[in-house]
């Protein structure tokens, strides 16, 4: 049996439940997912509770408030200007609280997300905060490979 190491490729299931319990991410009704531990595709506390599995576990691990995604950063509510979204988005857009708006990197590779929290005349409030930062979050997973 090959037991999970930093840089393994994993087949797996897994699910990803929040405080309420409701599924975020369930690959169980579905096809497994594939991934290498260590490329970032789960969280660095996910990835260290794998650590050591071996093929055919089957184990679920309750991560505490904030462990699994950070805690929540005010420094991450950053207020952006209606120009600037019409210019680097679709000008006619309108948005509404609650809505995830996608902005390209810095660099131009990449990007990354933000909640509208608050409407303004002339800038809305994002919050770009993991939408799970601060929260308790429950991961369960089965090994199915491990390379």
């Amino acid at each position: 049996m090959n037991p999970i190491q930093a840089g393994s490729f994993l087949t797996l299931h897994y699910r990803l439940s929040g405080p309420d319990g409701a599924d975020i991410v369930n690959t169980f009704d579905d096809k497994p997912a594939t991934l290498s531990l260590g490329a970032g595709q789960l969280s660095p506390a996910i990835e260290a509770r794998l650590l050591g599995l071996p093929e055919g576990a089957h184990e679920r691990f309750e991560l505490a408030p904030g462990e699994a995604f950070g805690e929540r950063n005010p420094e991450l509510l950053q207020r952006v200007k209606l120009s600037l979204l019409r210019q680097l988005g679709d000008p006619d857009e309108t948005y509404h609280v609650g809505d995830v708006v996608q902005f390209p990197g810095p660099d131009g590779q990449g990007g990354y997300a933000g909640v509208v929290r608050e409407l303004g005349d002339e800038a809305l409030l994002f919050d770009f905060n993991h939408p799970l930062a601060g929260q308790p979050v429950s991961f369960e997973v089965q090994v199915i490979g491990v390379l």
